[in-house]
């Protein structure tokens, strides 16, 4: 199976790289976003390639903006990423990239819980509390709250750690009134999503979204939407709570890079051996079948 580590796309100009996608602008108002094979755990990225992983993100992406849409617009733009490139580029987008509208990114990460689980729980377990909301007490690991809460994350730069701040902070850095339809938003987002996925025996425990503004100041879903990047999907039939539950996305890695008492969680990241890379493909692939019902394009 081939991967894409990193595109290289010479016939539009590079507007950045983040953790996992290159972008790359289409005129003025228009931007390819390629979703490579990289993934990241503790927000460093991995120095090996996931086979095939940007395609399955791009293909449930896909999934969820039009199975969502009526909540919020989204960035598509319905153009076909192979007819902006050249053609010796065609493969490196078929399957994996989008043209989308270019916005202008809202820098809080929206973060909807439903179930107390990864640094919600080590919050809670310190605090009583996940980014200032209080919560009941004697909760357990993966167990699932009463309604899904809102907590948002400040974006930080790549290799460094996304912070989970309180929403009187987020309201202070982009106004009351956004941060208030993002909090509105992103809870109507995910408890349509959970409520679709448990039709399909999936659990989606968190995830986190990113909005965008067009030039009319109307909020849009952007980036990714409901992948295993983003989210936690657990399988239904084994869940449990008082254990973090097997899941469809990268904790599998997660887990492993917690198991390496050498490593302090900062770049360079250590190798990873073939065998979680495998697994982990096949957990993502996994994931867009049980979700989707469908298989991986070609």
């Amino acid at each position: 199976m081939n991967s894409l580590y990193q595109s290289t796309i010479t016939s539009l100009p590079v507007l950045g790289r983040g953790k996992v996608r290159d972008n790359y602008a289409v005129g003025d108002d228009k931007i390819l976003i390629v979703t490579t094979d990289r993934l990241s755990a503790f927000d460093v990225v991995m120095g090996e390639p996931i086979p095939a992983k940007g395609k399955v993100l791009n293909q449930m992406s896909d999934f969820w903006f039009e199975k969502l849409g009526a909540i919020v617009p989204n960035h598509l733009t319905g153009i076909a990423p192979e007819s902006v490139v050249q053609p010796n580029e065609v493969e490196q987008v078929r399957g994996r990239a989008v043209v989308a509208k270019r916005l202008q990114p809202i820098l809080v990460e929206a973060v909807v819980r439903g179930y107390i689980i990864g640094s919600g729980w080590k919050d809670y377990q310190a605090t009583g509390a996940i980014c200032g909301v209080a919560l009941p007490q004697g909760l357990r690991q993966a167990d699932k709250l009463t309604e899904p809460i809102f907590t948002p994350a400040a974006k930080a730069d790549i290799g460094e750690h996304d912070e989970n701040i309180s929403f009187a902070e987020m309201e202070q850095r982009i106004g009351k009134e956004l941060a208030a339809k993002m909090r509105d938003v992103s809870i109507k987002l995910y408890q349509t999503a959970a409520d679709y996925a448990a039709t399909r025996g999936i659990i989606i425990a968190d995830t986190k979204f990113e909005f965008g503004l067009d030039d009319n100041g109307t909020l849009h879903l952007m980036d990714e939407v409901l992948t295993a990047d983003s989210s936690r999907f657990w399988p239904a039939d084994s869940y449990a709570p008082g254990m973090s539950p097997p899941s469809f996305d990268k904790q599998f890695v997660r887990d492993y890079l917690e198991t390496l008492t050498h490593w302090n969680k900062t770049a360079p990241a250590p190798a990873l051996p073939a065998d979680v890379i495998e697994k982990t493909g096949a957990k993502y692939r996994e994931a867009l079948e049980r979700l989707t019902g469908t298989t991986l394009k070609d």
